[in-house]
């Protein structure tokens, strides 16, 4: 390959890395996100109760694994990529810090590529409906997640623990060693890193 091929192939790379971080930014690329992820968990969880052997426990005892597996996945990844040494993840959501109320958000085929390898690989790891219910539980977190992170910073709540809840991670935007968890502080609390202030202030 010739140096003048390499230098095109850069600049080609260097423009859809461009065009993607701008889009990134847009409100259509956010709530293109859940247009894309809940048809893909409504898929997954027809494909797997289409198909599939369970009885009630196992899709409950499944279901149940889902939710505790997106829960540390959202903190994984909020704790050690957000705020780790992947640098065009920590930019990104840098971004986000900077402009809280803007829409700053991952590609919106980004996730969907990601919960499809996922289910790929517990398809390896296990029978088929149980993976597929897996993965669905998994998207269906991650929508969760989206719905609870955009009314955090665009809503106000009124009850109390609504305020407890919403407060948790808006306290992580002031504190941004703390508080990885959005939808739940569970890991939080178990990994040492739930801030700690004085209720009397």
């Amino acid at each position: 390959m010739s140096e003048q091929q390499k230098k095109m192939i850069r600049r080609l790379f260097d423009i859809v890395l461009s065009f993607i971080l701008n889009m990134s930014k847009t409100r259509a690329n956010y709530w293109g996100e859940f247009a894309i992820d809940i048809p893909l968990g409504v898929v997954l969880i027809f494909m797997s109760l289409r198909h599939h052997d369970l009885g009630p426990l196992a899709v409950l005892l499944t279901i149940g694994l889902g939710v505790f597996l997106f829960s540390f996945f959202e903190y994984f990844i909020h704790r050690w990529l957000f705020h780790g040494s992947v640098r065009i993840m920590a930019e990104g959501h840098h971004a986000h810090h900077l402009n809280p109320m803007g829409y700053d958000s991952m590609p919106f085929f980004l996730p969907a590529v990601v919960l499809v390898i996922l289910t790929g690989i517990f398809v390896l790891l296990m029978p088929m409906d149980r993976a597929f219910l897996l993965t669905g539980t998994i998207t269906f977190g991650y929508v969760t997640y989206g719905l609870s992170h955009f009314s955090i910073h665009h809503a106000s709540f009124n009850r109390p623990w609504a305020k407890h809840w919403s407060s948790h991670h808006l306290i992580h935007h002031r504190h941004t060693d703390s508080n990885f968890g959005v939808t739940t502080p569970t890991w939080d609390v178990l990994l040492g890193t739930n801030y700690a202030y004085d209720r009397k202030r």
